[in-house]
């Protein structure tokens, strides 16, 4: 018998929101999809010198602001919501960096963090369509943990060889458990990178519940010596295992701020 897909979309929605620290995050003002979201590109845009290591003080003030957004909502992460380095494990250590990244956790040893979580809101569905339908609309929602990392001594730079390094490593995709949790990713593809000194811009494509592939955005971006990650998923997309579009808009905001 086929799986509804109503619960498909719940279940695939819960295993992806466990995934990317949202639960608690709402969301007000229209989704963006005006970024570009696939296709073949070079891992980084330039290799412009690392300077100066931003304070903590420093990046709360260079983080993302609602007031730097058009459409959508800006909150803090909650404390609780923050997983920690030691709590997300890869099953292959060559995949690590990709499985922080999975997590919003910052790799290496940063001198400073910071991160923010910005949420789209779907638009109102027509009033004659399917409950299934209805519902699909109303999780066509992005999602995207922004974290700031800062970092001494090239360590920014080698953030940025270590995610790209994992990428083809790991293109088959890897295991990992987080906070005792376990998932797997099935592949991981460049797409398109824009923006910062050096970019890795990724999709994942996670195993979720009901045999669906829910498609993630990833993207490393490094400015001086600061790195900007963004983790993006689409609720939608989850369930149906559609691809969507990164919100170019929202992660230009933040660079914008870092230069």
């Amino acid at each position: 018998m086929r799986t509804s897909p109503v619960r498909r979309t719940l279940l695939a929605a819960s295993a992806v929101t466990f995934a990317l620290l949202v639960t608690g995050c709402g969301g007000s003002g229209d989704e963006d999809k005006s970024g570009e979201g696939k296709g073949k590109a070079d891992a980084t845009a330039s290799a412009a010198p690392a300077g100066k290591a931003l304070t903590a003080a420093e990046l709360e003030k260079a983080v993302l602001a609602q007031s730097d957004v058009k459409d959508g909502k800006v909150t803090k992460v909650p404390a609780a919501e923050d997983v920690a380095a030691d709590k997300v494990k890869a099953a292959d250590a060559a995949c690590q960096p990709l499985a922080h990244l999975q997590m919003s956790v910052p790799a290496g040893s940063p001198a400073a963090t910071v991160k923010r979580a910005w949420t789209s809101e779907p638009q109102k569905p027509a009033a004659d369509v399917s409950p299934e339908d209805a519902l699909l609309a109303g999780l066509d929602v992005n999602k995207m943990i922004v974290t700031l990392a800062s970092y001494e001594d090239g360590g920014a730079e080698q953030v940025i060889k270590d995610v790209d390094a994992a990428v083809g490593t790991c293109a088959g995709g890897f295991a990992y458990d987080a906070m005792g949790e376990p998932f797997k990713i099935l592949e991981v593809e460049k797409t398109q990178a824009s923006g910062g000194d050096e970019t890795v811009a990724i999709t994942a494509t996670l195993a979720a519940e009901e045999g669906v592939k829910a498609p993630m955005k990833l993207v490393v971006a490094r400015k001086g010596a600061t790195v900007a990650s963004f983790t993006v998923t689409n609720f939608a997309s989850a369930a149906t295992g559609e691809d969507f579009d990164f919100p170019t808009a929202v992660s230009d905001a933040q660079l914008g701020k870092l230069a």
